[in-house]
């Protein structure tokens, strides 16, 4: 099997730790992943802003970068789901193909392919579990409150794989933390209006560490918790899963 790596350009950006922890977390499940140096953006940014035609160039360098691999695995729900749901633009060679259907979140990778039942790893700290929009409503990594089906999460049963941790019950743990990407930038009042009610209800319950699978909405909200001084860290779920320290 062969998987590709890719880091989103936030992350390779602002927080690296994650894209470490991605990785060393892929290698002591036994992983042989592989991080194309010629790999840039997914293009999400431009198609999110209305110029989804001017990042066609960049989809086809996304192709050409990963097309040789199995999976193409990125530690990012709305990047994964970008790929797989807006590539739908270009033509649709067996490259394109084989892109799209190959690109996997994370969460996807260690919960279907590898099928991880138990890691290597200890957090012993209260835990809330952000589940972002793209992954949850997007890529089904989680059922969500509005569909009458048997309440799931990967990245819940994940985490529940590591030692020590206590993952709390959200009041409401569905509901969008306001980023939205461009989201922010257009409507900021209401976005920052969103992310303070997602904070309180992890503060009510007295949350030590929020973590989601996009490092997106977990920017927008550590932006919110600094600025109002709130006592809560933000980690990735790979910096958990790997048994980072707090």
């Amino acid at each position: 099997m062969k998987v590709g790596l890719f880091i989103p350009c936030y992350i390779d950006q602002f927080y690296p730790q994650v894209g470490i922890a991605t990785l060393e977390l892929l290698e002591k499940l036994g992983c042989e992943a592989e991080y194309p140096p010629g790999q840039t953006c997914c293009g999400q940014p431009m198609a999110n802003t209305g110029c989804e035609r001017d990042a066609i160039a960049t989809y086809h360098h996304f192709i050409d970068t990963f097309q040789a691999y199995d999976h193409i695995v990125t530690p990012s729900g709305s990047c994964t789901y970008h790929v797989r749901k807006h590539y739908d633009i270009i033509e649709q060679t067996e490259a394109v193909k084989k892109v799209r259907s190959g690109v996997l979140d994370l969460s996807e990778f260690l919960h279907d392919v590898l099928k991880v039942s138990s890691l290597d790893s200890r957090f012993p700290h209260r835990v809330g579990l952000h589940q972002s929009c793209h992954g949850l409503r997007g890529l089904r990594l989680g059922s969500g409150t509005e569909r009458v089906v048997e309440p799931n999460s990967k990245l819940e049963a994940l985490l529940r794989l590591v030692d020590g941790i206590e993952l709390v019950e959200l009041s409401r743990p569905d509901e969008c933390c306001g980023f939205g990407g461009t989201f922010a930038i257009n409507q900021p009042d209401i976005s920052v209006k969103m992310g303070k009610s997602r904070i309180a209800d992890h503060e009510s319950k007295g949350v030590e560490v929020l973590t989601a699978g996009d490092m997106s909405c977990l920017m927008h909200l550590e932006g919110i918790i600094r600025r109002q001084k709130k006592n809560i860290r933000v980690k990735h779920i790979a910096e958990i899963l790997n048994g980072a320290p707090l």
